[in-house]
């Protein structure tokens, strides 16, 4: 379960870096609330580095290309759904970052060489008509179709971060899954955050401060689930983002989730869940048939 309890701490600890983003992002720009939460994780990991001589590992890597993918994609999804959350609720927001599962179970499957049962392509998509069913009456009355194209695009680059990392557990070290998206972000990011600066209050640093050591810890989290266990193991577990959503929506926005949402995200789940257990028969048939060749 090593793999599933880190996964779903990210996750948590993701959730409450995008209600603090949420609230910045009424008086930030999305520029200026990255570039400060990756200037965060870069002075944690040198004053942690400084204090244990080489903590987590090396900073170079035999797989630079690997290492800029991931960056690039950690950097849209950060921006995009800091831009999401502008728009949307938080439950509405995850609703659609719910289809994040079956975008991994294709990339596995492609770049992988995973194999994915039918059944599991079958549930896939049952579970992208329960985000239609939740999603496509609000759209129907005006929703934000920025908001919801922010998000879509940011659970594609997320995976794609999930993916990647998937392809890196064979490198050993987490200070490198820090230090390089951390400074592609930075350097990406400064020259625009420079132009939409707003000056923050002591409020606002310390929001800014947290959401550098959430995002931190939660990558970290992620990056680690990711190499105790695969994609298919881990999806059905990423719907702990559903309830949490819906009550940081409930306690810091007010906002309550309609019907369509709770019914959407029923079916969602359900489907990921069968989906899961079709590859789990499915990896159990072929252990099966491997042992009783030997």
């Amino acid at each position: 379960m090593k793999g599933p309890a880190m996964l779903m701490a990210g996750i948590g600890l993701f959730g409450i870096l995008d209600a603090n983003s949420k609230i910045l992002s009424a008086e930030h720009s999305a520029a200026q609330a990255i570039f400060l939460r990756h200037a965060t994780l870069l002075l944690l990991l040198f004053l942690l580095r400084a204090a244990a001589r080489g903590l987590g590992g090396p900073l170079a890597t035999a797989h630079p290309f690997l290492h800029g993918l991931r960056a690039v994609a950690m950097l849209f999804s950060g921006v995009l759904f800091f831009l999401a959350f502008r728009h949307l609720p938080l439950a509405d927001g995850y609703l659609v970052f719910f289809t994040a599962p079956f975008m991994t179970l294709v990339m596995a499957a492609l770049f992988l060489r995973e194999r994915v049962p039918r059944a599991a392509w079958l549930w896939s998509g049952v579970g992208f008509g329960g985000v239609m069913l939740a999603l496509w009456p609000q759209l129907g009355q005006g929703g934000s179709v920025f908001g919801f194209a922010c998000a879509l695009l940011g659970t594609l680059c997320y995976a794609i971060n999930i993916t990647v990392n998937r392809g890196l557990r064979g490198e050993p070290g987490i200070a490198r899954l820090v230090f390089w998206p951390s400074l592609f972000g930075l350097l990406a990011t400064a020259p625009f955050a420079g132009l939409h600066w707003v000056a923050p209050d002591a409020e606002a640093w310390a929001r800014f401060l947290s959401n550098g050591v959430l995002a931190g810890a939660a990558t970290i989290l992620l990056a680690l689930a990711f190499r105790h266990a695969s994609p298919a193991r881990l999806a059905p577990f990423e719907f702990i983002a559903l309830p949490w959503s819906v009550t940081l929506d409930l306690l810091v926005f007010g906002n309550a989730p309609g019907l369509e949402v709770l019914l959407g995200g029923a079916v969602v789940v359900l489907a990921c869940v069968m989906s899961e257990r079709a590859v789990a028969r499915a990896a159990r048939e072929r252990q099966g048939m491997s042992g009783g060749k030997t």
